[in-house]
């Protein structure tokens, strides 16, 4: 019988965990991943924060808080049998207000719905003694929330399909996609060099420009990827003792971001933010960098237009914090006090690849989509890097189903 061919579009922290449970569940499987630039986890996966979120604000019984709960039990194994640091820092939402203190019930019932463990709800003297430069005059608590390198665990992931014996290829950026029967023509650039690829079954992890790799299969457009920048602050080192976890606003459902927040990585930094900022191009990470495609792709799209005219107030402040260091930082200090802006210096920044719909919605939860053979991702928005192993379970299972059932009616 001949291998099934499968081929990952994207090599980030979804498509290497996806390329890796395919390996697991067929071990004598064709798996290649395709991967547009020199090096994995160069955009999402690479440049977020590091957070290994609990699953505190999810539904209950969405596929979000499923899989995210599911997820962080998986890296956590994972990065015990890889020797990867996971380490369980603890976060705090923190209300500065009554009206702030009033909406933690409802997120510590999600959370417990959820099967977070250890979370409750702290007073002023508790969040001293947790955080004691956080000011706040209630809290929400959870000792399990942790962080992680992403990039390093992507790598780790790449490692095991390579070892298992599968194909790994950077600097391939795709530009085709054509059904032929049950195959799937992949076409492309590897290294400046057009070349091509024939599969079984793709499967799309292309974060960013998971929208236009779907449509190069004949996928629908809708939703639409709108890139949000987030910049980041750097907390001086003798200044990284003002926190020793996460510290985190309590979510306003009236506004689509979270806000600034403090968030400790493991290699020892403390990052102050990030706002969200309309991006200038899907892979802009400053504002020296524009493309009039991505650009326009974004702005004339109905559901942007209709996404900006509800929200313009919030991304107009946004924009101002974007441009003042005194202003992005104003709103750090609404947590920690003492923090003064000569205590930060530049940070990284990352694109978070926002699904919108025609009308103007936020695509909240995880979105799949599946044209003949090609399965694609079309928003896996965060949690996503502390789900992957587990969306790499729920694709696998779907894929795997989807094939049987294709050989039993051709049987």
């Amino acid at each position: 019988m001949t291998a099934t061919r499968y081929g990952i579009i994207g090599g980030g922290i979804l498509g290497t965990a996806v390329a890796r449970r395919l390996l697991q569940q067929q071990p004598d499987a064709q798996v290649t991943v395709l991967e547009k630039e020199q090096e994995l986890a160069a955009h999402q996966t690479g440049r977020n924060s590091g957070v290994v979120h609990a699953g505190l604000y999810y539904i209950p019984g969405s596929l979000k808080a499923t899989l995210c709960r599911r997820g962080v039990g998986l890296l956590k194994e994972y990065c015990g049998e890889r020797n990867l640091a996971y380490d369980e820092i603890g976060k705090v939402l923190v209300a500065r207000n009554a009206e702030e203190e009033s909406r933690l019930g409802g997120i510590l019932d999600r959370a417990r719905a959820n099967g977070v463990p250890g979370v409750g709800i702290i007073g002023w003297d508790e969040l001293r003694e947790i955080e004691p430069h956080v000011e706040g005059v209630a809290g929400l608590h959870s000792p399990s929330t942790a962080i992680v390198d992403y990039g390093a665990v992507t790598r780790a992931l790449a490692d095991d399909v390579v070892t298992a014996g599968g194909t790994v290829h950077t600097g391939f950026e795709v530009t085709g996609l054509t059904t032929r029967g049950n195959e799937t023509l992949v076409t492309g650039r590897h290294n400046g060099t057009e070349t091509w690829e024939i599969f079984d079954s793709v499967i799309i992890c292309a974060g960013l420009q998971s929208d236009r790799v779907a449509k190069l299969a004949g996928d629908k457009e809708d939703p639409k990827i709108v890139p949000f920048r987030g910049e980041y602050y750097l907390l001086k080192p003798e200044k990284r003792s003002l926190v020793k976890g996460l510290v985190y606003p309590v979510p306003d459902p009236r506004y689509p971001f979270l806000g600034v927040h403090l968030t400790p990585r493991t290699d020892g930094e403390v990052m102050v933010g990030p706002n969200a900022v309309l991006a200038l191009a899907r892979e802009a990470y400053g504002w020296g960098t524009v493309s009039p495609r991505d650009l326009g792709d974004a702005v004339g799209y109905p559901g942007f237009r209709a996404f900006a005219k509800q929200h313009w107030r919030t991304g107009a402040v946004e924009m101002l914090g974007s441009l003042s260091k005194r202003r992005f930082v104003n709103e750090a200090r609404k947590y920690v006090p003492e923090l003064t802006i000569d205590d930060v210096v530049p940070g990284p920044s990352g694109i978070r690849a926002q699904a919108l719909d025609r009308d103007g919605s936020l695509v909240d939860d995880f979105r799949i989509t599946r044209h003949g053979s090609v399965l694609a991702v079309r928003n896996a928005p965060s949690p996503a890097a502390t789900s992957s192993l587990a969306i790499a379970e729920h694709i696998v299972a779907e894929v795997l189903e989807v094939a049987a059932s294709d050989r039993k009616e051709t049987a």
